[in-house]
């Protein structure tokens, strides 16, 4: 008796185990993000070499996350990375946004936020571009 219960526990741990260690790998099935709409801004200022213009368009993008449609915000500045022929290096601030949709994104593009960030912040850019996506 003693036997049988003991392998049960063993046999019981062992399982529980595994499951565990499994849930936690990384699945190799691609999987869509539960934000799929992305959007991504770069900036060009019109001082390039003013960092107090970069940090006014910094502080302006970022009261953009007050926008309920945005579920994500990154905003960022050039990294110090490796200079190859594929990276573009020449413009000054980005932001990076997630949306659950498509319909999200068009509330953003006519929120009256993201109306006065244009309006305050946009005499700071000389040349702004834009990329959307959506998960494939």
């Amino acid at each position: 008796m003693k036997s049988n219960r003991r392998k049960f526990i063993t046999t019981t741990a062992a399982l529980a185990a595994s499951t565990i260690a499994a849930s936690a790998m990384p699945s190799s099935d691609y999987q869509k993000d539960e934000f799929p709409v992305v959007h991504h801004v770069f900036f060009w200022l019109k001082n390039p070499g003013s960092i107090e213009d970069r940090d006014k368009l910094v502080a302006g993008v970022k009261t953009l996350a007050k926008i309920e449609t945005i579920k994500k915000i990154k905003v960022g500045v050039v990294a110090s990375t490796e200079k190859r022929d594929v990276v573009d290096n020449s413009w000054a601030v980005s932001e990076l946004m997630f949306f659950s949709d498509l319909a999200g994104q068009a509330t953003y593009q006519t929120h009256p936020v993201h109306l006065e960030f244009i309006k305050n912040c946009s005499h700071l850019w000389e040349k702004v571009i834009v990329y959307d996506a959506v998960d494939a």
